[in-house]
């Protein structure tokens, strides 16, 4: 019995003991919990049920030189609701359930009040605490939510919560669209334009909010207030002019669609600063007739430029002082046999015989233009390259959009240089240019020599403070002598006046210019597959005196029996020159000075004092006869004292005053000019008579 008890004395004691060591190790595992690794749990549990969300700070605006909106971030909303909120759970939510589910149904117009209603009373019932109402809704549909039953409580109480975005958007939507670019986040997909460009200045800076974990895995703020507030992105002010911009646009779009062309691009360009004033890209989209601006031809798209390369021929020999503008050329019967049989034609059938260099220029002859560079250059064709280099027609433009091609000039130990690179490079073949290129090219001609870099943005602001700015850039002070560039001015303004671009001659202003017609070059079909492509251009400036804007004009691949620049690029050229003339009143030139006594063709004067019709008229760059005495008009107006004047086809205010001055009260019947007086003129003057005048 005593050996039983002790056993059972033994055993209980082995439990109790090993509860008291189950409990200290409890009691050392949470000792060791709370006191060594407590914080690192909590930031665990902290880092499962809170977290920092980025706030997107509102993207800069993109601006046009005269302050119109470009591109710009509209805000949209999301909209949650906290049905958990103090309204939402109280007597409140049943008086106004039916009115917030109809204000509901009428801001959105998407579902009935019924449906809403369910929806509401389904959320509340779940207690759900950040219950997504709504996705992208404007600034004008969050600001009517916030007026309607419960939520105009406020967050708190009425369990409103608007969680803010933003949506780029286009106001003019085509016109410069490529240009301007767009910005997203996708990796597969790069950001274009200035709105690449420019993307450190527009972002702004992110700021933080921190959001908590709850039931259902949603995540809500934790506050009401941001962490971090963001800081908004700076605006960016281009070079672009609104309505120059609208003009070529438009101007381009009905060439494309006349000639039924592939694509297109036409940039205007300020002579003096390089300022970029218009840049239009079109794209025959899928659509039949339809065009888009989805590719930056003008910076990108680097092609044989064809006959606008003939500038830089001719201006290299003249430089060299191989050739001069008015040596002739024998341009035979219109067709050159080049090394290994290739035959060079020009347009014209037969050709245009000997003439000067001017001429060949003025007609575009490929003929002359070839003869002209194997004369200067067929010894040294290393020397032709050189002079192209040193007039910086290779030379990288570095714009401030990405995307420029690099391309290399030709050199003589090129694998591909061969007997017939020389001929074909005079006249615009075996060597690619992007359209910039070309018209910086033409730029600097226009400009003197000066060779600037054509320039897109000039600001960056950021709360209407200057950022930054951005001045005229040179490339070049000089790209050649004077003289060159004299020589070559005299070269453009012949194609306007006499050559292949005569058509476009305007009477008002000069144009100066070049045209070109190049054969496509089609991949492994090469230059004489069936159904050969063309390219139409033409790069010139105006006025061709004063230069003040360039511009170039480039058409691929028109199909409508029509691809010769003359009859496709030369006219939208013209068309933008026009407008751009009739807009710009500083290129107008002034009205002749006139002497008063030069009386125009024109309106009619109505008699009166003289003094008064001579100074009118002046102001409008008029005259008038010289007129003896005080008054405009017949010979009897000038009566002597004391008889009746002749008031016939005057104003009501002259003839008060002329028959007040001879002592007469006067009656005037009706409105206009004086038709009949009851007094006949000349008569002897009664002091006080009332004389009536009929007007009309």
């Amino acid at each position: 019995m005593a050996e039983k008890k002790h056993d059972i004395l033994t055993r209980s004691y082995l439990v109790f003991a090993g509860f008291i060591l189950f409990a200290l190790v409890i009691l050392g595992r949470v000792t060791q919990l709370q006191m060594i690794e407590g914080e690192y749990w909590k930031s665990k549990a902290d880092s499962l049920t809170l977290k920092y969300n980025n706030i997107n700070p509102v993207r800069g605006n993109i601006y046009a030189a005269d302050g119109s909106l470009l591109a710009t971030s509209i805000p949209r909303y999301i909209v949650h609701l906290d049905m958990g909120a103090p309204a939402m759970q109280s007597d409140l939510f049943k008086e106004k359930v039916d009115s917030l589910s109809k204000g509901l149904s009428s801001l959105f117009k998407d579902q009935s009040a019924a449906y809403y209603k369910q929806l509401l009373w389904q959320k509340r019932r779940n207690r759900e605490r950040y219950f997504l109402l709504k996705r992208n809704i404007s600034y004008q549909e969050q600001k009517a939510l916030k007026t309607f039953p419960i939520f105009r409580l406020g967050k708190n109480k009425g369990g409103l919560i608007l969680e803010q975005m933003s949506r780029r958007e286009l106001p003019f939507k085509l016109l410069a669209a490529r240009t301007i670019g767009y910005k997203v986040d996708n990796a597969d997909v790069k950001s274009v334009g200035i709105e690449r460009a420019f993307d450190s200045d527009l972002r702004g800076t992110k700021g933080k909010r921190l959001m908590q974990r709850i039931a259902g895995g949603v995540w809500k703020p934790v506050n009401s207030e941001n962490e971090i507030e963001p800081r908004d992105g700076s605006d960016v002010i281009t070079t672009i002019d609104l309505n120059l911009q609208d003009v070529a646009e438009n101007a381009l779009m009905e060439a494309l669609v006349a000639h039924n062309a592939r694509m297109g691009c036409a940039v205007l360009m300020e002579v003096a600063t390089g300022h970029v004033k218009a840049i239009a890209n079109l794209r025959k989209g899928k659509e039949e007739g339809k065009y888009d601006e989805d590719l930056n031809l003008a910076i990108l798209q680097a092609t044989e430029p064809g006959s606008t390369f003939k500038l830089a021929t001719m201006m290299a020999a003249i430089e060299d002082g191989l050739f001069d503008v008015e040596d002739s050329v024998d341009t035979h019967g219109g067709v050159v046999t080049l090394a290994g049989g290739k035959q060079i034609r020009d347009s014209h059938d037969g050709g245009y015989g000997r003439i000067t260099a001017k001429k060949s220029f003025a007609h575009s002859s490929n003929v002359g233009t070839i003869r002209i560079a194997q004369r200067a250059y067929s010894k040294d064709p290393k020397r032709f390259l050189e002079r192209l280099n040193a007039m910086h027609v290779y030379s990288p433009l570095g714009l401030q959009i990405p995307g420029e091609p690099n391309i290399a000039p030709r050199r003589t130990d090129d694998k591909l240089w061969s007997a017939v690179s020389l001929p074909m490079l005079s006249i615009g073949y075996e060597t690619r240019l992007t359209p910039l290129q070309i018209l910086t090219f033409y730029n600097a001609v226009a400009n003197g020599g000066k060779m600037v870099r054509p320039l897109f943005v000039k600001e960056v602001r950021n709360k209407g403070q200057l950022i930054r700015s951005y001045g005229t850039e040179v490339i070049a002070e000089k790209i050649c002598s004077d003289r060159t560039i004299a020589k070559a001015k005299e070269l453009l303004v012949e194609v306007v006046e006499s050559g292949t671009a005569k058509h476009i001659k305007h009477n008002q202003y000069g144009i100066a210019g070049k045209t070109g017609t190049a054969v496509m070059h089609q991949g492994d079909s090469g230059y004489t597959s069936a159904g050969k492509k063309y390219q139409a251009s033409f790069c010139g400036y105006f006025p061709a005196d004063k230069p003040r804007y360039s511009c170039i004009v480039v058409i691929y691949a028109p199909s409508n029996n029509a691809y010769y620049a003359a009859s496709v690029a030369c006219p939208v050229f013209k068309n933008i020159a026009d407008k751009v003339y009739a807009l710009d009143t500083e290129m107008h030139k002034p009205l002749p000075e006139l002497p008063d006594t030069v009386l125009l063709a024109g309106p009619v004067l109505k008699p009166g004092r003289s003094s008064t019709a001579a100074l009118s008229t002046r102001m409008l760059g008029m005259g008038i006869p010289a007129v003896e005495g005080e008054w405009l008009g017949r010979e009897s107006r000038n009566a002597k004292p004391g008889s009746v004047p002749d008031v016939a086809g005057m104003g009501l205010r002259d003839a008060i005053y002329l028959l007040e001055q001879s002592g007469l009260q006067v009656k005037p019947i009706g409105r206009g000019a004086v038709r009949r007086q009851s007094l006949k003129p000349g008569t002897p003057v009664l002091k006080g008579s009332l004389i009536t005048i009929e007007l009309g």
